[in-house]
């Protein structure tokens, strides 16, 4: 309807600017929808845009182009108020049309094609497969999860990527904490490192490693212990003293053996993270290895490409990017005086390999802690000749945990977390889900356990979920007083729905395709969320308020089709949202 409003209000226009009536051009017109019924339907603040250029009172111009208005069959009344706004007043039978879009275009009802088969690459969770994944990778995985929908509805090609972080010193910090564990198993007498990962999940890698190499991997505890750097506890440096056990690690074990504890930990915390993900609704399109990144020469590509650009320098035997030249607030290095490349430089070369394979956009959502980290990777994609506004970095705040009213404290080094494994089976998967995009991705959320699990209408998911398998039973219902549902008759007795519940279910409807729209272009989830606790509600008021069954046939089934409208509107809602729409609850 806005779509049509904006048509007529520019053809208006255009009538004018040609029969000279206005020297104007032509603005982008928006289209609100009004606050109360006695201001209409929507309105428009066009006038008032055009006073100061057409040199005119808006209200003057207002009412020119309300004269101006092409006929139509939609607009029932047009109202000019205050300044010069002006009010539309949408036909009943406009109203009333919403119910059959939705009953035709079923699970397509808000889609569109905005996006025009644009490719986009939504990179997102990306978490070191260095530990089960948490509650607060839940939440950059719902989040992902949802907007990548959301970008499909409105029509863009969407790639789903995971980023694997297989390579660097947090996977030899993994390796090496495997194995130390390991020997103790075995009761060696070493002291395990304050920088080592301490969660049971180790101790589980451990037993693989025995089952499949028994005590073929032992050291001798002086071998291992020996001629270390202090650790953190002892006043030491704890990067230094892990840095130290890693090298012992693989000249003890050497490069067969240390290569087997490496892959057997990361397979096995990678496994379980697919698994994590699939359960809880997350599917990707590609796994992208950061090691592939070597074997292809890309990072060493990305390096030789500026500074064929005159963007790298040599300094204290490291090559440093010109970061400053593009407003960071300090170059980065991305080789260090030992040949060896850094994170970034490896960050460098996937972003360019994102735009090499093709995507008009790119999307990254990471965590809030990465905020510094936004400005070097868009300067080195601006420094290769890409457009840095291609790529578009959410980051999203970290979930805290409440329970009982007192937060659940947490620790990923220690290994004090809790698991997304564990959310999942305290919660279920929907009301994970639906919590994760309660909030815009910038803002905290607070995710209280209580509220998620509890049966009531101040559980918003639970709320959303009854209203669908509430329309369901009735239904169910309609069966046991052995009544029929008439479609075609409702449809064709649609203006017997005239209460004014009714007509907020209609508004409700009419704006789906609308919320669609603006939370995939914005990027803002929640707004689907927050439609969908609107639309619940309407339903449960009209439901409490009014008779379906009504000994009225043509009225029954009219209210039938209404609610069998709501009820597809509800399901495709929840679909975005990976939440599920059942039938009975």
């Amino acid at each position: 309807m806005k779509d049509k409003l904006q048509t007529l209000l520019s053809d208006a226009i255009q009538v004018l600017i040609d029969n000279g009536s206005l020297n104007v051009e032509i603005p982008v017109i928006k289209i609100d929808r009004t606050r109360g019924k006695s201001h209409g339907d929507f309105a428009a603040n066009v006038a008032m845009m055009l006073a100061k250029p057409a040199r005119k009172n808006p209200r003057e111009i207002a009412q020119l182009i309300v004269d101006a208005l092409p006929e139509n069959d939609f607009v029932e009344k047009v109202d000019i108020a205050g300044p010069g706004f002006i009010n539309f007043f949408v036909s009943s039978d406009s109203r009333l049309s919403v119910i059959n879009q939705v009953l035709e275009q079923g699970d397509q009802f808000g889609c569109s094609d905005k996006g025009a088969g644009q490719t986009v690459q939504v990179e997102f969770v990306s978490a070191n497969p260095t530990g089960p994944l948490h509650v607060g990778h839940g939440r950059g995985a719902a989040y992902g999860a949802t907007l990548a929908n959301l970008l499909e509805a409105i029509g863009y090609k969407v790639h789903r990527e995971y980023y694997v972080n297989d390579a660097g010193r947090q996977m030899d910090i993994l390796a090496t904490s495997v194995w130390l564990r390991y020997l103790e198993q075995y009761q060696v007498a070493i002291v395990f490192p304050a920088n080592g990962y301490k969660g049971d999940y180790i101790r589980d890698i451990v037993a693989e490693l025995i089952r499949e190499h028994g005590d073929s991997y032992l050291a001798d505890a002086d071998a291992v212990m020996s001629d270390l750097p202090a650790d953190e506890p002892q006043g030491g440096d704890k990067e230094a003293h892990i840095d130290a056990l890693i090298q012992k690690a693989k000249t003890l074990l050497g490069d067969n053996r240390y290569r087997f504890v490496f892959e057997l930990a990361l397979n096995s915390i990678l496994d379980d993270i697919r698994e994590d993900l699939q359960g809880f609704g997350v599917h990707y399109d590609e796994w992208y290895s950061e090691r592939s990144l070597m074997d292809k020469g890309l990072v060493n590509k990305g390096i030789e490409r500026l500074r064929e650009n005159n963007r790298v320098y040599e300094k204290g035997g490291a090559l440093w990017f010109r970061s400053t030249d593009f407003g960071d607030d300090k170059d980065r290095v991305v080789q260090r005086d030992n040949g060896q490349t850094t994170y970034f430089a490896s960050d460098i070369a996937y972003h360019m390999d994102k735009f090499d394979r093709g995507y008009a956009q790119v999307i990254d959502v990471w965590g809030a802690d990465h905020h510094g980290y936004v400005p070097r990777v868009k300067a080195a994609l601006q420094a290769l000749g890409y457009d840095p506004q291609a790529l578009d970095v959410l980051l999203v705040q970290f979930a805290n945990l409440y329970r009982g009213g007192e937060k659940v404290q947490m620790s990923t080094r220690s290994g004090s977390f809790v698991t997304l494994r564990e959310l999942r089976e305290e919660v279920g998967s929907d009301a994970a889900r639906f919590f994760y995009v309660m909030r815009k991705c910038e803002q905290h959320l607070d995710f209280d356990l209580d509220l998620a699990k509890s049966k009531s209408s101040e559980n918003p998911v639970y709320y959303i979920q009854y209203a669908h398998a509430r329309i369901c039973s009735v239904f169910r219902q309609m069966k046991d007083k052995q009544l029929n549902f008439d479609q075609t008759l409702g449809q064709a007795n649609l203006a017997l729905l005239t209460e004014s519940h009714e007509d907020d279910i209609l508004q409700q409807l009419a704006r789906y395709p609308e919320v669609v729209l603006v939370s995939a272009s914005q990027h803002e989830p929640h707004l689907i969320a927050h439609y969908l606790r609107e639309l619940a509600n309407a339903l449960h008021t009209y439901y409490n308020a009014h008779q379906f069954l009504v000994e009225n046939e043509a009225l029954r089934n009219a209210r039938l089709v209404l609610v069998v409208a709501t009820r597809q509107v509800l399901k495709n809602g929840l679909a975005l949202l990976g939440v599920s729409a059942p039938e009975e609850m």
